[in-house]
C-alpha cells in the first residue's frame, strides 16, 4: 500500500460495516447502501466517500503477481455436463517441481473469479500446491472486470448449475496431469457455503476442506462428510454464525473430524487483503491452518 496507515473495521462506524455487509451480499444495492449510511454519516457526499473506502484494491494487496517465476498459470476449460456444459478456471501450478503435487480447489466469494481469487491460488502455488479456481461466470461471460457488475451478474446464475459445475471441477482435479490424487478445498463467502457443500457431496475423494465464513449445510448432511474440516469464522457475522450450532452439533454426532477457528473482534471477509475488513493477524493465522490442514492431508507418504 502506501505509507498511510491502512484502514480496519474499527474505523469505521459498526452499522456502516453492517450495511455494507448486506450491500456486498445483495439484500441491497448501492443506492441502499449509500442512503442508510448518508443517516449516520451525516450526508450522501460522506456516504459516498465512505464506500470508495470499503472498496477492494486488487492491485494493492496482490501478493504473488502473475508472472512471478516460482509459478505457471494458464486458463483451463472443462466439461460440465451436469453444470452449464462448459466451464472454466484459472490454474496454476508450482514451476519446475519434481514429482507430483498436491491439489487444492480454491471457490472464490459472490462476485466470481476476481483478481483477489486469483492472487490466493497463486499464493497456494507457491506452497508447492496444484491450485484451480473455477468462475462460476463463465456462463454468463466471465467475471465483468468490476465489482457492482459481477454482483448482478451473480444474481442471474443458475445456482444448481453452478454447484454442479464445481463437482465436475473436483472431479477433474484428482485425476490432473501432476497431481498425487489427494484433493483440498477452500472459498470465501459464497465459495465457503460451496465448500461446505462439496465436502457433503465428495466423500472420501475429498481429503481436507478449509471453508471460510460460509453458511452451513442442513444438519442431516454432515453424516456424510469425510473429510477433515477447518472452519474459520468471523466473530461477528450473525447471518452465517447462526447456522453454524446445529451443523456442528451434527458433526460432533456423525464423528467428523474438524476443528473452529474464529478469532475474536473479526467482520465477515477478514481474510480478503483487499478491503478494511480485513484483520491482517487473524488472516495469517487463518492461513497458517489452512496450509497445516492441507499439508497433513494432502501430502501424506505413499499418496496415488
Amino acid at each position: 500500500m502506501t505509507g498511510k496507515p491502512r484502514l480496519t473495521a474499527r474505523d469505521f462506524d459498526p452499522e456502516v460495516l453492517r450495511l455494507f455487509d448486506q450491500y456486498v451480499h445483495g439484500d441491497i444495492d448501492r443506492r441502499g447502501f449509500l442512503s442508510g449510511t448518508a443517516r449516520i454519516a451525516g450526508g450522501m457526499a460522506a456516504a459516498t466517500g465512505l464506500l470508495a473506502l470499503l472498496a477492494p484494491r486488487f492491485a494493492a494487496a496482490q501478493q504473488v503477481k502473475p508472472d512471478d517465476p516460482r509459478i505457471q498459470a494458464s486458463t483451463l476449460g472443462f466439461d460440465s455436463p451436469e453444470g452449464n456444459g462448459k466451464a472454466s478456471g484459472y490454474l496454476v501450478r508450482p514451476a519446475g517441481a519434481g514429482g507430483k503435487a498436491p491439489v487444492v480447489l480454491v471457490v472464490h466469494e459472490n462476485r466470481g473469479l476476481n483478481p483477489h481469487i486469483e492472487d490466493v491460488a497463486r499464493r497456494f502455488a507457491t506452497e508447492g500446491y496444484i491450485a484451480f479456481a473455477p468462475d462460476a461466470l463463465f456462463p454468463l461471460g466471465g467475471y465483468p472486470g468490476e465489482e457492482d457488475a459481477a454482483r448482478a451478474e451473480f444474481a442471474k446464475l443458475d445456482q444448481a448449475k453452478a454447484k454442479q459445475d464445481f463437482l465436475a471441477a473436483a472431479k477433474l482435479l484428482k485425476e490432473i496431469d501432476g497431481g498425487n490424487g489427494r484433493l483440498g478445498a477452500t472459498g470465501f463467502c459464497w465459495g465457503g457455503g460451496m465448500t461446505h457443500w462439496l465436502a457433503t457431496q465428495l466423500g472420501n475423494s475429498l481429503d481436507a476442506a478449509a471453508p471460510f465464513y460460509g453458511p452451513a449445510p442442513a444438519p442431516e448432511e454432515a453424516s456424510k462428510v469425510k473429510a477433515e474440516l477447518l472452519v474459520v469464522q468471523a466473530a461477528d457475522d450473525e447471518r452465517v454464525n447462526k447456522t453454524w450450532p446445529p451443523y456442528e452439533t451434527a458433526l460432533k454426532e456423525a464423528k467428523v473430524e474438524y476443528a473452529l477457528y474464529q478469532p475474536e473482534g473479526t467482520q465477515h471477509g477478514f481474510h480478503n487483503d483487499t478491503t478494511p475488513r480485513y484483520d491482517e493477524a487473524a488472516a495469517k493465522e487463518a492461513w497458517k491452518r489452512t496450509l497445516a490442514l492441507f499439508d497433513r492431508r494432502l501430502r501424506k507418504a505413499g499418496a496415488a
